[in-house]
C-alpha cells in the first residue's frame, strides 16, 4: 500500500503543482502590467511592480488552491485511466473504499495548507503589498482605509453610547483623523474629541494625540415657562485642547484592523471578532457572518475536489480525451465559485442562515461527486 500511495500522491501532487504554478503564473503577469502602469506615473519603474505583484501571489494562492486541486487531479486520474495504471491498480487490490480514503488523506494536507496560507500568509502579504506600494509610489496613504464604528459602554451604572469616525486607518491600530461622538438616551450630541491621530492597543485603550474636545452642557431655560409655550434653550459649550489623551473603550486594536479591511481579506480570527463586535452593538452582521462561514469552509472545499475528480479514475480511455477531461474540470471548478458567489449575496439579501449558505454549494457538490462515483464503480 505505501507504493500505491506513494504512485499515486507523487503523481497528483505533481499535477497539482503544475497546474496552480500555470495559474499564478497568469495572474502575476495581470498584476505585473497594473502595477507597471501604477508606478510608471510615478517614475517608479518596473522591477518595483515586478516586487508589488510578487507579494500578491500567496493571496492568489489561497483562492486558486482547490481550483488547482480539481484540475490537477483530474488531469492525473485520467490519464493513469488512460494508461491502464489505474485498472492495474484497481486488479492490485485498490478499492473504491481505499482509494477514497487515500485520496482524503491528501486532500486533509491540501485543507491544511489553504488554511495556513489564507489565516497567515495571505493577509501578512497584503498588509506588506499596501506598505510597499505606498512607499514606492509616495502615497501615504496607500493601504490605509476609513471607517464608521459604535461602541456601548455602561459607566458609573449609566450607559453610554459613542460613534466614531477614523479618517485612514491601518491594519496595526495606527489612526489618523479620529473624531468620537458621543450621545444621550435621546439621540442628542453630548460632545465630541477630535485627534489628528491615535493608536490603539490590544486592551481597547485608545491614545489620541492632539485632541480637540467639545462638550455640550446641560441647557438652561431662558424666559419664563408657561403652561401654553415650551421656553426657549440655550446651548452651552465647553471648549478644550490637549496634547494627549487616554479614552478607554471596548474597540481593541483586532476589531479596529477587521472594520478597515476587505471582507475578504481578513482571517478566520479577525471575522469572526468582528461579527461577534457587530452583533454586541446591535448592527447588521449578515454579510460578515457569512463571510466568516465561507472562509471557515473553504479549506474543506479540498474534500470536495478530490472526490470530484475520482470518478474520471474510473473512465476508461476511450470514452474520452485527457483535454477533454480536463476542460470538464476547468467546468467544474468554475460552476462551484460562481455558486459559491451567488449563494453568498442571495444569502445577504434572503437573509438566510450564515452556516447554511457557506456549507451548501461544497455539500451540493460532495453528493453530486459520491453519486457519480457509486454510478461508475457499480454500473462501470
Amino acid at each position: 500500500m505505501k507504493t500505491v500511495r506513494r504512485l499515486l500522491y507523487r503523481d497528483i501532487i505533481g499535477s497539482i503543482l503544475f497546474v496552480s504554478v500555470a495559474f499564478l503564473a497568469l495572474f502575476y503577469f495581470i498584476d505585473f502590467v497594473e502595477e507597471l502602469e501604477r508606478m510608471n506615473r510615478v517614475g517608479a519603474g518596473a522591477a518595483k511592480a515586478a516586487l508589488v505583484a510578487l507579494l500578491k501571489l500567496p493571496g492568489h494562492t489561497y483562492q486558486l488552491l482547490p481550483i488547482g486541486t480539481l484540475i490537477g487531479s483530474i488531469l492525473s486520474l485520467a490519464r493513469m485511466a488512460q494508461s491502464s495504471e489505474f485498472t492495474i491498480l484497481r486488479t492490485g487490490g485498490l478499492g473504491p473504499r481505499r482509494a477514497l480514503g487515500l485520496l482524503a488523506s491528501l486532500a486533509a494536507v491540501l485543507a491544511a495548507l489553504t488554511f495556513l496560507i489564507g489565516d497567515f500568509a495571505a493577509p501578512y502579504f497584503d498588509a506588506q503589498t499596501d506598505l510597499m506600494r505606498g512607499r514606492f509610489t509616495g502615497d501615504q496613504s496607500s493601504g490605509q482605509r476609513g471607517a464608521w464604528l459604535k461602541d456601548h459602554q455602561v459607566i458609573d451604572g449609566q450607559d453610554r453610547s459613542f460613534s466614531i469616525n477614523v479618517s485612514q486607518a491601518n491594519a496595526r491600530g495606527h489612526l489618523l483623523g479620529v473624531r468620537i461622538f458621543e450621545f444621550d438616551t435621546h439621540g442628542g450630541l453630548k460632545s465630541r474629541v477630535e485627534a489628528k491621530s491615535a493608536t490603539v492597543d490590544n486592551q481597547g485603550l485608545w491614545r489620541l494625540e492632539d485632541v480637540q474636545m467639545s462638550e455640550w452642557q446641560a441647557l438652561a431655560p431662558v424666559g419664563s415657562q408657561t403652561l401654553a409655550a415650551t421656553p426657549q434653550r440655550s446651548a452651552v459649550v465647553k471648549e478644550s485642547h490637549l496634547a494627549s489623551l487616554n479614552w478607554q473603550s471596548s474597540l481593541h486594536a483586532g476589531v479596529i484592523a477587521a472594520a478597515v479591511l476587505p471582507a475578504d481579506s481578513m482571517s478566520t480570527i479577525e471575522l469572526y471578532r468582528y461579527t461577534k463586535h457587530l452583533s454586541a452593538q446591535e448592527q447588521s452582521a449578515q454579510a460578515h457572518n457569512i463571510q466568516f462561514w465561507r472562509k471557515a469552509f473553504y479549506p474543506f472545499a479540498c474534500f470536495v475536489m478530490v472526490a470530484l475528480a475520482l470518478p474520471f479514475a474510473y473512465l476508461h480511455g476511450r470514452s474520452g480525451g485527457i483535454s477533454l477531461k480536463v476542460f470538464g474540470g476547468i467546468m467544474l471548478g468554475i460552476s462551484f465559485v460562481l455558486l459559491n458567489n451567488v449563494a453568498g449575496h442571495i444569502g445577504i439579501l434572503k437573509n438566510w442562515t450564515p452556516w447554511m449558505v457557506a456549507a451548501t454549494p461544497s455539500l451540493a457538490y460532495l453528493a453530486l461527486s459520491m453519486a457519480a462515483f457509486t454510478w461508475l464503480v457499480r454500473y462501470r
